[in-house]
């Protein structure tokens, strides 16, 4: 029951407008992850951005299961398996950037797609996380059963090699 696991991978794009730029966002994370990615539309209209309330601004896809921790190799691959003690929070969660996706291993440039950089949002869990997302019954975990800071850091160096400054 103590034993930490990748429970999914959030991949985001934000693109900041929609048309072709939103297109070639989703090709770019389909290549990274494999899966079709979803669009998220703004929330309220900015004006000095251009951006209108509904618009499709930003490209996300969500990984779980087995394929989670071959992406997260390949995506601290691009970091030089690198991070900071920043990226990691109290509940278990780690978040990184990537500045272009063409640093990933098996990722080529392509000239009419361009280049992308994207936020990695990691979550850690432990048997019995799904007694708060299930949807009869629900219940807290409780606080023994969260992943801490530390446990997290501990799992990113052993799992993935990752020197934490």
């Amino acid at each position: 029951m103590r034993t930490i696991r990748v429970g999914k991978v959030v991949v985001n794009i934000g693109v900041g407008k929609s048309g072709e730029a939103i297109e070639r966002g989703k090709t770019v994370l389909e290549q990274v992850t494999g899966q079709k990615p979803s669009q998220r539309r703004a929330k309220r209209s900015v004006r000095e951005f251009g951006v209108h309330k509904g618009e499709p601004i930003g490209v996300i896809v969500t990984v779980r299961g087995s394929e989670t921790s071959e992406l997260i190799g390949r995506l601290l691959a691009a970091r030089d398996k690198k991070m900071g003690s920043s990226s990691f929070d109290d509940r278990g969660s780690v978040s990184f950037g990537v500045k272009e996706h063409i640093e990933i291993p098996g990722i080529r440039y392509d000239p009419a797609i361009g280049i992308f950089g994207m936020n990695v949002s990691v979550l850690l869990e432990r048997a019995g996380y799904r007694v708060a997302r299930r949807s009869r019954r629900t219940s807290k975990v409780g606080k023994g059963q969260m992943v801490s800071r530390e446990e997290a850091m501990e799992f990113f160096r052993k799992n993935f090699g990752v020197s934490i400054d």
